[in-house]
């Protein structure tokens, strides 16, 4: 049941709502509806990266254990792991404060939760068919921030046609990132679908979550609240664009460039364009590789780039994925180094100094490996992790919330490390 709030007066900065449907199928095909209520602090200290916890009996036969598993920076705090004083009484509500400081005055602030079923009790995960998350109130402050949501690992997504978001690629892990405009909508409304969207996954146990905020020239923000409700919404047209592409690489396998992708699923697919760069703003057609159409099992792709003559430097790679009717979308970008082979066990980071985004070109025997990425600050500290499944020759983390000053990134194939220092500016 929804109880009727005016949000925007109860509480004036509770503008994001993000609401989980959740299909689990019984054996009559029904729905089974997920219900978030009376939780307990399960282990870690309350609102601390790490802190689980558990939500009893979501169904009459799970759980569901929820754990902070990072944040941007110090400056963003838990007010609330779940408010039950406002919103949807059903949902799982937490209360986020972001907070900007003279140093962080602008930029993106977040916090991300996982969200894992488990059988009743125990820590035992159960997997899920069918997971439906949707994103209600994707807005602004009407001056000078936005909302925005991170969803990693969906299989297919939905907009309104004339949405108002706008939808990033993410990598490491891969998934989904919509922005809202900074115009405010007002109150949560269900039926403003032009700032809503609808996430798919197909057979998990988890899914994981970043609730962020992003401001210009701001020194504080309000807390902004947000939703997980297990509850689908209908469009008034909707465009739903499968997330077909589960494996993406680009290796240096002198004197060629060697592309591996992979789809799980092509329904009205047609082709990929092949698209390359120098500079990585203007990309030009390489090659052009005809898909299945229809599948709905594994399909391997590769294309082999002996098109580098005069092209030294660093390469940029992506694909751009077209349906039958026109429609596109375009995969993460993929970087080579193009240059004297790589023997030894050391890594090259660029740019150093860097701003934003920090590339990290591997030793050719770790291509295609499973890779561990931590980043630690100077006191040893760790910062942050990626797991990488099937490592590309150059990969690419995002250091963008990190403060100024020096850090190590530490890279592990499960027998072999290196190590490499830089600076962040």
């Amino acid at each position: 049941m929804r109880k009727s709030v005016d949000l925007k007066t109860f509480f004036k900065s509770a503008s994001l709502i993000v609401c989980f449907a959740c299909c689990a199928r019984n054996i009559n095909g029904q729905t089974t509806e997920f219900v978030f209520h009376n939780s307990s602090l399960e282990s870690g200290t309350p609102g601390a990266n790490g802190a689980v916890y558990r939500f009893p009996l979501v169904t009459n036969d799970l759980d569901a254990l929820v754990t902070i598993t990072g944040r941007s920076s110090s400056l963003v705090t838990l007010a609330s792991i779940d408010l039950t004083n406002t919103g949807f009484e059903k949902a799982f509500q937490p209360q986020v404060s972001f907070t900007y400081d003279n140093y962080y005055s602008s930029g993106s602030q977040w916090m991300e939760f996982q969200i894992s079923f488990v059988q009743k009790n125990t820590v035992i995960p159960f997997s899920i068919p069918t997971v439906e998350a949707t994103a209600l109130d994707i807005d602004g402050d009407n001056k000078n921030l936005n909302e925005w949501d991170a969803f990693y690992g969906p299989s297919s997504y939905t907009l309104e046609a004339n949405s108002a978001l706008q939808v990033n690629n993410l990598t490491s892990p891969a998934g989904k990132q919509f922005n809202g405009p900074t115009l405010g909508y007002g109150g949560v409304d269900t039926t403003v679908t032009t700032v809503m969207t609808t996430i798919n996954y197909k057979n998990i146990s988890n899914v994981t979550v970043r609730m962020g905020c992003t401001a210009t020239n701001t020194t504080a923000t309000d807390p902004r609240m947000f939703s997980v409700w297990f509850k689908s919404f209908a469009y008034i047209a909707p465009i739903t664009l499968p997330i077909k592409l589960t494996d993406f690489t680009a290796n240096y396998a002198k004197p060629n460039v060697l592309l591996k992708w992979s789809t799980s699923q092509e329904h009205n697919f047609s082709h990929f364009i092949i698209e390359r760069s120098t500079d990585g703003e203007n990309f030009n057609q390489a090659a052009l590789v005809f898909g299945a159409g229809e599948s709905d099992t594994k399909i391997d792709y590769s294309y082999n780039d002996k098109d580098l003559k005069g092209r030294g430097g660093v390469i940029y790679y992506r694909l751009k994925q077209v349906d039958i009717d026109g429609t596109f979308r375009y995969s993460s970008v993929r970087l080579i180094r193009i240059g004297d082979e790589e023997t030894s066990m050391t890594l090259t980071t660029f740019p150093n100094p860097v701003a934003t985004d920090l590339r990290i070109t591997l030793p050719s025997s770790w291509q295609n490996k499973h890779l561990q990425i931590d980043l630690y600050n100077v006191n040893g500290q760790l910062v942050n992790r990626w797991d990488i499944g099937n490592s590309s020759q150059t990969e690419s983390i995002s250091v963008a919330s990190l403060q100024k000053g020096i850090y190590f990134v530490r890279v592990n194939n499960g027998s072999e490390t290196a190590k490499q220092r830089f600076v962040k500016n």
